[in-house]
C-alpha cells in the first residue's frame, strides 16, 4: 500500500470504535504511535483536532472538522515524478503532507469512513469506480445487508392486523 495512504489511514484509525480504544487518549500512547513511525509527536490536543478535521474531510458525519490545528509544512519543487516535496517535522504535519499529496494526485476521495455506527473505520477504496461503501463487505457490509433483509422479511404489524382483522 502507498506509504501516504498507510500513514493517513493509521492516523485516522487511532480511534477504534469497535475495540473501544483511542491512541489519542493518552500522551504516552500518542508518543509511541509517532515514534513507531519515526515522527515527533505534536501536543496531544493538536493531534486530536487534526484527526477530527481529517475525518470530517473524508465525510465522517460524526467528526468535528471546525478545529483543525495549524501546522508547518515546507513545499519545494523536485525533479521527481510528482514534482513537489512536502517536508514535515512533526507527526501531524507528516499526516497533513501525506493527505496533501493524496489530494494532489486525485486520491483523497478514495479515503473513506465506514458508515457502520459500530465500526467507523477509515479505509482506502481501491474499487475501479470508487463506489465501495464498507470497510469490509465480509463484516460491516454483510451485517448491514442482513439487517436490511430482516427488515424486508419481517411482516409489519399493520400488515398483520389488516390480514387478521
Amino acid at each position: 500500500m502507498d506509504p501516504d495512504v498507510s500513514l493517513v489511514l493509521d492516523f485516522l484509525n487511532t480511534r477504534d470504535v469497535e475495540a473501544g480504544t483511542d491512541v489519542l487518549r493518552g500522551e504516552r500512547d500518542w508518543e509511541a504511535w509517532a515514534a513507531a513511525r519515526g515522527l515527533t509527536a505534536d501536543p496531544l490536543p493538536e493531534a486530536v483536532r487534526a484527526r477530527e478535521a481529517l475525518r470530517a474531510a473524508t465525510g465522517d458525519r460524526e467528526a468535528d472538522g471546525d478545529t483543525a490545528p495549524a501546522v508547518h509544512i515546507s513545499v519545494r519543487a523536485s525533479p521527481s515524478v510528482d514534482g513537489v516535496v512536502f517536508e514535515a517535522y512533526t507527526a501531524v504535519a507528516a499526516v497533513y503532507a501525506a493527505a496533501a499529496r493524496l489530494t494532489a494526485l486525485g486520491e483523497w476521495g478514495r479515503v473513506k469512513i465506514c458508515p457502520a455506527d459500530d465500526c467507523r473505520w477509515a479505509f482506502h477504496d481501491r474499487s475501479r469506480n470508487r463506489s465501495r461503501t464498507w470497510c469490509s463487505m465480509r463484516v460491516c457490509g454483510n451485517r448491514q445487508k442482513a439487517r436490511a433483509f430482516r427488515q424486508r422479511s419481517t411482516p409489519s404489524t399493520t400488515h398483520m392486523e389488516q390480514s387478521c382483522g
